[in-house]
């Protein structure tokens, strides 16, 4: 399993991530398998978000009741959390950061979140007031590091001209299929193609030249939410074949391969797995430091829909 370093973080971070937001139906010992098949990868980060869950807090509130990490092993993982969507609008206020944090805290049953991600952006926010939050925050021993997720470059400069803890991580989605953040450059100037349309004022680059881990949510999306690309033949036929013809060579899965699309570029991303499947979680680790080459990263790329000019 490839690892990298987070600011404030210990643990060396795995680049596959364990989301948990559909573990609410699962019992606890569903659950704890699919966290331990995931640690016996090597797989060490772990995604929470407030909103996950049939009510707020729920997926928290499942993890830390089913044990999910014990105690004493506390200190060997990475738990990160998101804040800020409620219900009809998004919140960044000092006072709904500080409450949702100790909510968390409460239901994951820990002490501190190692990551804090401001989940969607607030175009109402005051960074003043997230500058405040997160000093109190990490000054209480509450949180150890801080990110945001969706954010473009200019919203996250924002923050940061008040904001003195580093915003090292931004969580946003991508797929072989869903990769604007991608094509958008390698089609750059084209007039009249819709791929060339800057969509997030370049935040691949931006996230490269400052350090910053892009968090790949949705990684075997078509679309937003529109279903998987893996095994659609009625929509991706050839990319399908292309993916079981890697998968056999390189001895994965096409999850594997379609994972190893994202960890293959030198951005040095993270995959965030929406899984609740133990055996998906192995094939998609599989795929965590698989070498594509050159020609076979492009190749699905092109097989995905994209155009090289």
């Amino acid at each position: 399993m490839k690892t990298l370093s987070l600011p404030n973080i210990a643990v060396p971070a795995s680049n596959i991530i364990l989301g948990l937001m559909r573990i609410s139906p699962l019992t606890d010992e569903q659950i704890r398998t699919l966290v331990g098949t995931a640690r016996d990868a090597g797989i060490t980060v772990f995604d929470h978000a407030d909103i996950y869950g049939d009510e707020r807090h729920g997926c928290e509130t499942r993890f830390g009741s089913a044990g999910a990490i014990p105690a004493a092993e506390r200190d060997q993982v990475v738990i990160q959390s998101k804040v800020g969507i409620r219900p009809g609008y998004f919140d960044f206020s000092r006072e709904h950061i500080l409450t949702t944090v100790d909510e968390s805290l409460a239901a994951l049953r820990t002490d501190y979140l190692d990551l804090l991600l401001l989940h969607r952006p607030d175009t109402l926010v005051e960074p003043e007031e997230v500058a405040a939050a997160f000093d109190e925050l990490e000054a209480a021993g509450k949180v150890r590091a801080f990110g945001v997720s969706n954010h473009t470059p200019g919203q996250i400069e924002l923050l940061r001209r008040f904001v003195k803890q580093p915003l090292k991580v931004n969580q946003v989605q991508l797929s072989i299929t869903h990769s604007p953040i991608i094509a958008q450059g390698v089609a750059a100037n084209m007039a009249g193609l819709d791929q060339s349309i800057v969509r997030d004022v370049g935040i691949l680059d931006y996230s490269r030249l400052n350090d910053i881990t892009l968090q790949a949510w949705s990684p075997f999306q078509k679309g937003f939410f529109d279903g998987v690309f893996l095994g659609d033949r009625e929509e991706f036929a050839e990319l399908n074949d292309a993916l079981d013809e890697l998968a056999a060579k390189y001895g994965v899965t096409p999850t594997g391969i379609a994972t190893a699309w994202i960890t293959r570029h030198p951005a040095n991303m993270q995959v965030v797995l929406g899984t609740t499947n133990p055996g998906r979680v192995q094939e998609a680790a599989a795929g965590s430091d698989l070498p594509l080459t050159r020609e076979e990263w492009y190749r699905l790329f092109r097989l995905a829909g994209h155009i090289l000019p």
